[in-house]
């Protein structure tokens, strides 16, 4: 019995494959945008009121929340998560070209700087923000009574050490995408 090819509106991405891009680069994307994704969950369960170990003196004391600052922490999150996907166009066609649902503009290409020139100064911004963030966490931490402790703190480091890895492979993501383009246009 032999089976049928899977037809092309069922093959994940098949309009969207690039020449040049393995598949080991788009699982790096893929990781790249799912690192933000803890930081805003539990950014998110804030929000919502939960507590997570902030003492009543912080102003992430789940009193606070829910209520009006909960946007403010929607709005990050939301704009955290798009940048996290961002690093999904530097394996797409979307991040060479402009969507043909585009007016006037859709199918064109554009320059490889406009891509690159972003991601390799965010990876520069990321690496060396999560790294002072990692290292001085303690120091913050000591000095914030409010700060959360045991198992909370335990869930906010989780929470937040995926971060640690975005930069870099947001960086990996970059220079994988410029020597692509040079080569394959």
């Amino acid at each position: 019995m032999t089976s049928d090819p899977a037809p092309a509106a069922l093959t994940p991405a098949s309009e969207d494959a690039l020449p040049g891009v393995s598949p080991h680069l788009r699982r790096l994307a893929t990781l790249a945008s799912l690192t933000v994704l803890p930081s805003c969950v539990w950014r998110l369960a804030i929000a919502a009121g939960i507590p997570m170990g902030w003492g009543p003196g912080s102003d992430l004391h789940h009193s606070y929340y829910p209520g009006r600052e909960s946007l403010v922490l929607v709005l990050v999150t939301l704009l955290q998560e798009c940048l996290g996907l961002l690093s999904l166009g530097l394996v797409r066609r979307w991040g060479e070209e402009l969507p043909r649902w585009v007016p006037r503009l859709g199918g064109r290409r554009f320059h490889p700087l406009v891509a690159v020139v972003p991601a390799a100064l965010g990876a520069l911004a990321l690496t060396g923000i999560t790294c002072l963030g990692a290292v001085t966490w303690t120091e913050v931490n000591a000095a914030n009574p409010d700060a959360p402790t045991g198992l909370a703190l335990r869930i906010f480091s989780l929470s937040y050490a995926p971060l640690l890895l975005w930069g870099p492979l947001l960086g990996v993501l970059a220079v994988a995408y410029w020597r692509r383009r040079r080569i394959h246009g």
